[in-house]
């Protein structure tokens, strides 16, 4: 069993610039490209294997078809989706079901998510909950357009994180580079988007008015993430959340100058992105080269591993079923 590498599956958005290019080297489509889905198996935005047997594979096709990568999982659709996320503009200001809501009306996946600030321009902030006390302020605040009272802004720069469960009003904005790790989900519903208007229609961009009243939690609470911190010789290792808060599942950041031989192999299986420098993964059978912007599983057939160089990670895990 070897480790899977993946392509990218790139979105075009309104928002998106070129750092996917730009700080990756990701050959990506002309235009605003704000999103890379670079472990993905959602329907047909699933990223491609590019390495193994199973190369040209979606993950989507991969998870389906060979389950004893994945440790014979009881989810029929892969659980994850991380992405790489450019704003170049500000993104609406949206919110998530959660998994009860999107399978009664979506018949899909609730969506919840974290963000990792990789880059972030001087005095940006994050759209991230609300001030509203009731359903009924929420609504009336909504109708008469007071975004500016009931929005909260919270100051952001690289390295911070933000946990954002189902339910939560939030938005990127301008200048802001994260990587995303979330539920396999891709119902969103707008709630304001600065009137901006669709160059396709030439109208206002659709927004999602009530089901976002309806599935916004009230009042909003910060989630209390605990972020625990393990050194070693050679690698710090930050456990942003695990449950009970994240029931979804595991995220980790690991900053690494040496060689780490990771604790991490309990999981089925491991999702990896390096967000910095280049370095090498150590396998019993093989090594292999890893630079910015490298996204891999680590499949359930390989139990030990080490890292070596100077970068950083992100890792996660899902929750067992």
């Amino acid at each position: 069993m070897e480790p899977i590498f993946f392509k990218p599956y790139f979105r075009n958005k309104i928002w998106g610039g070129r750092k996917l290019n730009t700080i990756f080297n990701y050959n990506i489509p002309q235009g605003k490209v704000g999103e890379a889905w670079i472990i993905s198996g959602y329907q047909n935005d699933a990223s491609t294997v590019v390495n193994t047997k199973y190369a040209g594979l979606s993950l989507r096709e991969l998870y389906k078809d060979h389950p004893n990568i994945f440790g014979k999982p009881k989810a029929k659709e892969f659980p994850l989706l991380v992405k790489f996320l450019d704003a170049e503009d500000n993104l609406s200001v949206q919110v998530h079901p959660d998994d009860d809501y999107a399978a009664r009306v979506e018949h899909d996946s609730g969506k919840t998510e974290s963000w990792y600030v990789l880059q972030a321009d001087p005095d940006s902030y994050l759209i991230y909950g609300h001030t509203a006390k009731t359903k009924q302020e929420l609504e009336l605040m909504v109708k008469n357009g007071e975004w500016k009272h009931l929005l909260r802004k919270v100051p952001v720069k690289a390295g911070d994180f933000f946990y954002v469960p189902a339910g939560t009003i939030h938005a990127l904005t301008k200048g802001i580079l994260v990587i995303e790790t979330q539920q396999s989900s891709d119902v969103t519903y707008r709630l304001y988007d600065y009137d901006r208007i669709d160059k396709n229609t030439g109208k206002p961009r659709e927004l999602h008015t009530q089901k976002s009243l309806e599935v916004t939690t009230v009042p909003h609470v910060d989630p209390k993430v605990d972020v625990q911190v393990q050194v070693t010789p050679d690698a710090k290792v930050k456990t942003l959340v695990k449950p009970p808060l994240s029931p979804h599942f595991y995220l980790w950041q690991i900053s690494l100058n040496g060689t780490w031989k990771t604790g991490l192999n309990n999981h089925p299986y491991l999702l990896l992105s390096v967000i910095k420098g280049d370095g090498e993964l150590l396998t019993e059978k093989n090594n292999y080269q890893l630079h910015l912007g490298s996204n891999f599983i680590i499949p359930n057939g390989i139990k030990e591993f080490r890292f070596k160089g100077d970068m950083q990670l992100i890792i996660s895990a899902p929750v067992d079923e």
